[in-house]
């Protein structure tokens, strides 16, 4: 199979696109592909690292508050499409996959206008504009909440779940001692996001001394952009900050503090680890609220507002779920709806059909 796959911004768009990608070459290991992301994001260093042919197109994402630069990104929009058909006529694919972002709409535009099959993947439970757009241009349309799938068409629709969590799953466990932590108590990890966030490393700075007279151990994800924002504050022993951290340690602690984009409630769905959700205020259409209120809900999380994330009101929080073993235990047996372990072989599956234009 040659595949293009075009996902890029954020590791919430990137690591479900490379999912994607792994699976494939894993069911079909001489399958070639050609992943197309941006000239500045996260992509444009992440992928090439991994040895995946890359080309980087330049795309901005339009501006809501100072109308008149979008003619500046329209602009910048028909460059895109014109690049990522030269860059598509020359790869020649089966299929093309967008997963998300900015660069995901030029390119599976052109993908259709040039004749080409595409399949597109939403990780949020409220589809974005992105993807409502390209769901007239897409022959097929992944989702991974169930209640996503009223937003699009419904003959071309498959909730498939998102693939990251299967990646979870088959991740080998991550030891507590190997980050310094004892293996007899328990552990929360706390992140905000792979670069993290300004306005909660501000309020963690007043929540991380509070740790110190409790008999669990934290291991607290600056992001990369924050992590000397700690330098100066008195770490308590039961405490590790750390710029960013590897997904395996999620499987060895108790509760994870966290935002709530796409990947992340894939990945605590599938270990079903509970969790206190801080959804970020500032993405487009309050997705990740959006995300979290899904499995709020239901009983599978906790959320606290980034407005009323207070040290007193997150230890109360903290103690409620590790020492009352019936809420705990409820919140895990609420996460065990929301698994899909087999996402990433779900959406190879619908890759295949596509190709070989089959109905079932």
């Amino acid at each position: 199979m040659r595949v293009i796959i075009t996902a890029g911004g954020t590791g919430g768009h990137i690591y479900p696109a490379l999912a994607i990608l792994n699976k494939i070459k894993e069911k079909e290991p001489q399958s070639e592909f050609l992943y197309i992301g941006t000239t500045d994001r996260m992509e444009k260093e992440i992928v090439p690292e991994k040895g995946i042919p890359y080309i980087g197109i330049e795309m901005k994402g339009l501006d809501r508050k100072k109308i008149w630069r979008n003619i500046k990104v329209l602009q910048i929009y028909f460059q895109a499409i014109k690049k990522a058909k030269e860059e598509i006529k020359k790869f020649d694919p089966d299929l093309v996959i967008g997963v998300g972002g900015y660069i995901t709409t030029p390119v599976i535009y052109a993908a259709k206008k040039l004749g080409y099959k595409t399949m597109i993947h939403e990780q949020n439970a409220i589809p974005g504009v992105s993807n409502k757009i390209l769901s007239r241009y897409a022959d097929r349309i992944l989702v991974s909440f169930e209640e996503s799938k009223a937003s699009f068409p419904k003959e071309k629709t498959v909730y498939t779940g998102n693939p990251r969590s299967e990646e979870m799953v088959e991740m080998a466990k991550g030891k507590k001692e190997e980050l310094g932590f004892s293996k007899n108590k328990k552990l929360i990890i706390i992140v905000m996001g792979s670069l993290g966030s300004m306005t909660m490393t501000q309020k963690l700075k007043e929540l991380v001394p509070s740790f110190a007279k409790k008999d669990y151990e934290v291991l607290l994800v600056t992001g990369k952009d924050y992590y000397k924002d700690y330098e100066t504050l008195t770490i308590p022993k039961n405490v590790k900050v750390v710029p960013f951290y590897d997904a395996k340690y999620m499987k060895s602690c108790d509760l994870i503090i966290t935002r709530s984009g796409a990947s992340t409630i894939a990945e605590i769905t599938a270990i079903a680890l509970p969790s206190i959700m801080v959804p970020s205020p500032y993405v487009t259409h309050n997705h990740q609220m959006k995300n979290a209120l899904a499995l709020e809900k239901e009983g599978a999380c906790k959320i606290i507002s980034e407005e009323n994330f207070e040290k007193d009101i997150v230890l109360k929080e903290i103690d409620t779920l590790l020492n009352q073993k019936g809420t705990y235990q409820k919140m895990k047996k609420a996460l065990e709806k929301f698994a899909i372990t087999d996402s990433a072989e779900r959406i190879y599956k619908e890759a295949k059909k596509l190709v070989r234009d089959e109905k079932e």
